[in-house]
């Protein structure tokens, strides 16, 4: 954030405010995740029948599962809202782009306005010629 220039206080706090969910997010899946393979080592001794504990293991895996896709997709939205971030306050390179497009315009048009008095001179010789041909001419 040091080589951007000075931020306003709403956006710095949106910026932290990513930060913070990008680290959570993280933090949330790894966890998950970590215990997801914790259990899948399985074969504590516990006080409840296999069985049992086979199911609340199970449970818990969709759980932990279920989990690691909710923070998935938050870091998605997050992506999402870094892009609408960067469109919307990119300021130097949108005013680049239209200095760019003003630049190409003004130079199409004054190619244009070439053509066009170009067009105008000949079209005054062409009409120059054919008025001097018509009243110069015998069959009048």
């Amino acid at each position: 954030m040091a080589s951007q220039r000075a931020l306003p206080q709403s956006k710095e706090a949106l910026l932290k405010s990513y930060n913070k969910n990008l680290k959570d997010d993280i933090k949330s899946m790894l966890d998950n995740f970590t215990e997801i393979i914790k259990l899948a080592r399985g074969e504590e001794e516990s006080q409840v029948s296999k069985t049992t504990q086979i199911e609340q293991d199970q449970y818990e895996m969709q759980v932990r599962g279920s989990n690691i896709v909710r923070a998935g997709e938050s870091l998605m939205k997050l992506v999402s809202d870094l892009k609408q971030f960067l469109i919307l306050n990119d300021f130097p390179s949108v005013n680049d782009s239209i200095t760019k497009n003003s630049k190409l315009y003004k130079d199409l048009q004054s190619e244009c306005d070439t053509k066009l008095l170009t067009l105008r001179d000949d079209m005054a010789v062409d009409l120059f010629e054919l008025e001097d041909e018509y009243y110069s001419s015998s069959y009048k």
